[in-house]
């Protein structure tokens, strides 16, 4: 898979790039640099795990964009020299959350609880709605995917410090609540969680372990990646989700509830 045509950078801070391959797809390239370090690594640890929870995030993987191409795009010339960005698709047609409007239904509704346990679990403070996309397949009805997972495990510049103590409050996410409601069934928070707690750690360590040694992540904050996931996984993510279904859920739903039976009781006079 190898770079054709250069379009344009897009907006952020994660110095991504909107880049046409030879498969005639197009791509988000998220390029490293000086003082996002840690942004690469946090992609393709999310990615790798969201994709095999099944999550709605788009195909990515890590790749060598030949110096090349590079040095024909202005945008790109003075790029860091190191080997090894990484992509994802780009999901053409969609709006964010900012933009979408009159959300009626989530069409695939059933993966919301587990985007929202997996924010948690890896720290993600940054589920804005510029980082989720709506495209609609009926009217009113839209299909949803997450993006952008560069600030996992409290930043895209963490040290071994800050990720051996990763907070356990609730994140103030308008995203989180505005998925919440159309979560059904609060019984898919605990089938996400033991889906979580179940994943093999020999596939979290081999997963860190792929982070290419040129992102410059030492084996002892490798070591410490894996350590927050299978440790959080178990001990601040069960009462988390417990806080966050007493906290926000169910006020979210009930709230709902009464605004829907005040409808109907209203239409049913007319």
């Amino acid at each position: 898979m190898n770079p054709v045509s250069y379009k344009q950078k897009l907006e952020g801070k994660s110095n991504a790039h909107l880049i046409t391959f030879d498969d005639g797809k197009d791509y988000v390239v998220k390029f490293f640099q000086d003082g996002f370090e840690k942004s690469l690594p946090n992609e393709w640890v999310s990615y790798c795990l969201g994709r095999y929870l099944g999550l709605p995030i788009p195909f990515g993987k890590i790749i060598d964009i030949p110096k090349e191409f590079s040095a024909q795009v202005p945008e790109l010339a003075d790029m860091s020299d190191v080997p090894y960005q990484f992509v994802s698709e780009y999901i053409p047609d969609c709006l964010n959350g900012h933009q979408a409007s009159n959300i009626c239904r989530i069409n695939n509704q059933q993966t919301l609880a587990g985007i929202i346990l997996f924010d948690y679990w890896l720290y993600n403070r940054d589920r804005t709605r510029k980082n989720i996309l709506l495209r609609e397949e009926n009217e009113h009805a839209f299909r949803l995917w997450v993006i952008d997972h560069a600030e996992v495990f409290g930043g895209y510049a963490w040290e071994q410090a800050e990720i051996e103590n990763l907070p356990a409050d609730i994140i103030k996410s308008a995203t989180h609540q505005l998925m919440a409601l159309f979560i059904e069934n609060e019984q898919d928070f605990f089938e996400q969680l033991e889906l979580i707690q179940t994943i093999p750690i020999l596939l979290i360590e081999e997963i860190v372990t792929l982070i290419p040694d040129e992102w410059n992540v030492s084996k002892e904050e490798k070591k410490a990646m894996v350590t927050a996931l299978v440790t959080r996984r178990t001990k601040e993510l069960p009462d988390i989700m417990k806080r966050f279904i007493k906290t926000v859920y169910r006020p979210l739903n009930e709230c709902m509830k009464n605004l829907n039976n005040l409808k109907n009781l209203k239409n049913s006079r007319f």
